[in-house]
C-alpha cells in the first residue's frame, strides 16, 4: 500500500482536491465528503493511466506541503 498526501481548499461553491504528490490526480466536491471520495476515483484513475502507458508512479513525498491548502491529510493507495 503507497501513501501518499491530499490536499484539501475551501473555495467558494465547494472543496477543491489534489494529491499532492502525484501529479495530475485532482477533482473537486460540494462538500470535504465528497471532495474525499471523488479525489479517491481520480487517484485511480491516474495510477490506471499510468499502468496502461507503462510508468511508474510518483514516489511518495511524507514531506511535500502546500500552504494554500486548508487540510492535508494522508490518502491511501493499493495495488491489486
Amino acid at each position: 500500500m503507497l501513501q501518499y498526501k491530499a490536499g484539501y481548499k475551501f473555495v467558494e461553491g465547494g472543496v477543491h482536491a489534489q494529491v499532492l504528490d502525484f501529479p495530475a490526480a485532482i477533482s473537486c466536491g460540494a462538500d470535504l465528503e465528497e471532495a474525499r471520495r471523488m479525489l479517491g476515483l481520480a487517484l485511480v484513475d491516474v495510477a490506471e493511466t499510468l499502468v496502461g502507458r507503462g510508468e511508474a508512479f510518483p514516489k511518495p513525498d511524507p514531506g511535500v506541503s502546500d500552504a494554500e491548502m486548508d487540510v492535508e491529510e494522508p490518502i491511501f493507495f493499493a495495488l491489486p
